[in-house]
């Protein structure tokens, strides 16, 4: 990429842009909501063949040069891989014992992805069976029945998951420097967004649950113990373009008016979350900066306003960027 941008004389301006692309949400709000539907498909495969881990940990996607994956999953003495190749783009299915199959990510509707991954399955001796209603999501239809979401813009799934490698990589500088618990920077296929959360070693109050088709019992499993979480999410609903956002669980008292940077940062209320628009940190002379001013003075706030033992959890010296 550097190379082709290099070729046409581009400024390092441009180099930027393309490194952290643009990624206006009408432009692909349908190729997004049927990516969705895709990889909440395999994020269930990978959930029901391995072994359950605290926050749900055991599901979720990561990021890889060339798109997310499900990283290894048992299947008895076997083990099989999904990935979504967002430079190709296709689906690769890879085993252990050396058998490799791959479909087309093209304009499809979710029950076609569905039926034609499975059969892939069937085909490489993997019997495996998900429910089929897609979580955190209002309008849930069944996969095999999903002829409603059928939009995949190339372009788009590759500015996507180009945005998500920036993320990634900057989430990852963050994560360094704390020592407590943390979980990893990985991609939630329920809610669509990558994210890190860090705790402080001390239980929460039951969460109240509520969130559309996700077992209450899920969401207090992983809302069991404080929190500061942050990440990156394409967009939805009342905001409608990509952002970084940070919350705290529970929220304490004074959270919503504390200093987080830089100054386009906000919190907004409906969603009890500071956000940070996506272009803001594009557009910055140095995005890493600026992501990591956020991604700090948002823990800062959760941590000092709830009293976390900070000197036990954090790298003696250590602050990002």
């Amino acid at each position: 990429m550097e190379e082709r941008l290099a070729d046409s004389g581009s400024s390092n301006n441009s180099l930027r842009s393309d490194q952290w692309p643009s990624l206006a949400f009408d432009a692909w709000k349908d190729t997004c909501a049927t990516l969705h539907m895709w990889t909440q498909i395999v994020g269930k495969i990978r959930a029901v063949q391995t072994p359950f881990v605290n926050h749900s940990w055991h599901v979720t996607l990561y990021l890889t040069a060339r798109g997310l994956t499900t990283s290894p999953i048992p299947y008895g003495a076997r083990t099989f891989q999904i990935d979504f190749d967002f430079i190709h783009h296709l689906l690769l299915i890879n085993t252990s014992d050396g058998s490799a199959k791959a479909m087309a990510l093209r304009p499809r509707s979710v029950a076609d992805f569905y039926q034609e991954l499975f059969s892939i399955l069937r085909q490489l001796g993997l019997a495996v069976t998900i429910h089929t209603t897609p979580n955190e999501v209002v309008e849930a239809i069944p996969f095999e029945q999903d002829q409603v979401h059928a939009s995949y813009d190339a372009e788009y799934a590759n500015r996507f998951w180009r945005a998500l490698v920036q993320a990634d990589r900057v989430l990852k500088q963050f994560r360094a420097g704390f020592i407590g618990k943390c979980s990893p920077v990985h991609f939630f296929w329920g809610s669509f967004d990558l994210a890190v959360t860090r705790f402080s070693g001390r239980t929460a109050p039951e969460h109240p649950g509520g969130i559309p088709n996700c077992p209450d019992w899920i969401t207090r499993d992983a809302y069991s113990h404080e929190l500061s979480s942050c990440g990156f999410w394409p967009g939805g609903g009342p905001l409608p373009y990509p952002l970084f956002y940070a919350y705290a669980y529970p929220e304490p008292a004074g959270f919503s008016t504390a200093p987080v940077r830089p100054d386009s940062a906000f919190y907004d209320s409906s969603f009890r979350e500071f956000i940070l628009p996506y272009d803001e940190v594009r557009q910055a002379p140095s995005p890493d900066t600026m992501l990591l001013e956020f991604l700090q003075s948002s823990y800062e706030a959760a941590a000092n306003l709830g009293n976390w033992d900070r000197s036990a959890l954090e790298r003696s010296g250590h602050m990002p960027g």
